[in-house]
């Protein structure tokens, strides 16, 4: 268990920790953004959601705030589509649903980073745990663990979990964040600057 915590003060003397460091301020500044950029990114979410973040970059640059407000569902599925991005129609389906939530920003103002995301988790169809997650993560909530695959490969391999869960229901996604969490803690870094850490380690690159 010792590795994962040399391995990750080793990479902060690297110049991975500057491409880290620029990103958590791409969030804090996201975070001071309206309420358009903030739908944009929760519609970067359910893009996410069993699908690569790459090709959802690439999409969420094509349709834009503007677009993910009012562009016609049909819209939205064909540049899902284009770009070779998984269900494309449910994703499209979702991104308009969640426009009861557009003013994202001002609902969730006055909510701590857990009830924030249990209100996501319970409202926005197309969000789970850890989809809301990542989006808290990048508007600038760092207290919330994005426990996507390649994290739960890690905290295997290196001993934190005695097995990798099967089905990541809410009781079970909480007890390992605990986990996750309390490495956070060792290496006096929020867990948001964890997971780029952990998530580099697992594919050479820092995303948002």
């Amino acid at each position: 268990m010792e590795d994962l915590i040399t391995k990750i003060n080793a990479l902060k003397e690297t110049p991975i920790r500057e491409t880290v460091e620029k990103r958590l301020k791409e969030f804090d500044e996201l975070r001071e953004k309206e309420n358009d950029e903030w739908f944009s990114e929760l519609c970067f979410c359910l893009l996410t959601a069993n699908s690569r973040a790459s090709s959802a970059i690439k999409i969420q640059n094509q349709i834009g705030a503007r677009g993910f407000l009012n562009s016609p569902k049909e819209n939205i599925a064909q540049t899902i589509k284009m770009n070779k991005h998984r269900f494309h129609n449910n994703k499209a389906k979702y991104i308009v649903g969640a426009r009861e939530f557009k003013n994202i920003k001002e609902i969730l103002k006055d909510k701590e980073d857990f009830e924030a995301r249990e209100f996501i988790v319970e409202n926005v169809k197309g969000l789970g745990m850890k989809e809301a997650s990542h989006f808290l993560r990048n508007v600038g909530r760092k207290n919330l663990a994005i426990l996507d695959r390649h994290i739960l490969n890690l905290l295997y391999e290196e001993g934190y979990l005695l097995e990798k869960p099967k089905t990541l229901t809410p009781k079970v996604y909480k007890k390992i964040e605990e986990t996750f969490n309390r490495i956070a803690e060792r290496l006096k870094m929020s867990s948001a600057e964890l997971d780029l850490y952990m998530w580099y380690m697992k594919t050479g690159i820092v995303l948002k």
